[in-house]
């Protein structure tokens, strides 16, 4: 599943795929866009040919190539599209967002995609580099317990143009479960208790309140169309060197992974299929060796069951030796 991508920026030296046929013809023929899927890209149809899918995403400014023609004027906001391509599964864990971290904003995470073939799966897609756990840092806004008690929710306010719900669970323990735990939620450092009705929340026995800065590490979910983070990790952000630091982390992934396409080279993708096909092969061969032993060990205690009956045969008929006829029944 293929589709195209834009980038949209001003200054001079961008491409203006607007101002003239011409130019648009050349710019197309440059990235290797034919003209059916420009224009298809900019009515919002889908093509249909070769299962070609026509996608508009808001990327960061892409610096400007030899080959492109600059714009004539820096006031013009050009337009630079290309292509990419939607990868199945199996070859996700080549990806460099995919098992990762990802730093990103809030705003970022509610931009993400869904594709068809993935929904329900968690798995959400900036250009075509599949993302599942994302790291975040912002301010407290909100805390808040939902009805029934399960859930906390803490709002973060990052100052990227939207805020984020960062949900995790209260522990369940069972009644006659005595053992210890590290604290009251899934998340082993932060505690929650409630205090007149107003929840109260600790990080590593430290309280955080709303206007705290944290930073906090999850997997991307949603409720009711709502993009969430269900928690997995949270620290607090002692000072502003601390989230500086994060912001440059997050500049720099824009810059140097989600500004272009995840590429996937032929012969990245033989070495992934060939490892799966191994993969495969001893899966297969386990499978049939706990076949084997599973037969085996069932032969073993049929055996052990039949000379066990035999034994206990023998021993009744040395016992019965001598006894008087019919006294093995037993009287009304």
């Amino acid at each position: 599943m293929a589709g195209l991508a834009s980038l949209h920026c001003a200054p001079t030296g961008c491409v203006s795929t607007t101002t003239s046929v011409t130019r648009r013809r050349s710019m197309t023929c440059i990235l290797g866009i034919d003209e059916l899927e420009l224009e298809a890209f900019k009515t919002g149809k889908a093509l249909s040919r070769s299962g070609t899918r026509v996608t508009r995403v808001k990327c960061l400014q892409l610096a400007n190539r030899n080959t492109h023609q600059p714009c004539a004027s820096g006031k013009f906001e050009g337009t630079v599209y290309f292509q990419y391509q939607i990868y199945p599964k199996p070859y996700f864990d080549a990806s460099p967002t995919w098992f990762t971290w990802n730093s990103l904003t809030a705003a970022d995470v509610h931009e993400l995609r869904e594709e068809r073939g993935f929904e329900g799966q968690h798995v959400y897609f900036h250009l075509n580099h599949p993302i599942q756990f994302v790291r975040l840092v912002g301010l407290v806004v909100d805390i808040e317990v939902t009805k029934g008690g399960k859930y906390i929710l803490l709002s973060l306010d990052d100052s990227s143009g939207a805020c984020i719900e960062v949900k995790t669970e209260f522990r369940s323990v069972r009644a006659n479960d005595h053992a210890e735990y590290p604290s009251n939620t899934v998340v082993d450092n932060l505690d929650v208790h409630m205090n007149l009705g107003h929840p109260t929340v600790q990080v590593d026995k430290q309280p955080i309140d709303i206007g705290s800065v944290i930073k906090v590490k999850g997997k991307i979910d949603s409720y009711r169309q709502t993009r969430q983070l269900k928690l997995e990790r949270i620290f607090i952000v002692k000072d502003t060197n601390a989230e500086a630091k994060a912001w440059a982390e997050t500049a720099q992934l824009k810059r140097d992974v989600l500004s272009k396409p995840w590429v996937l080279t032929k012969q990245k993708r033989e070495e992934i299929d060939a490892q799966m096909q191994r993969d495969a092969i001893k899966k297969r061969e386990l499978a049939r060796k706990r076949k084997a032993w599973s037969a085996r060990h069932v032969e073993k205690h049929r055996r052990h069951a039949e000379k066990s009956e035999e034994r206990r045969l023998r021993k009744a008929k040395e016992l019965d030796v001598g006894a008087l006829k019919g006294s093995n029944v037993l009287p009304w």
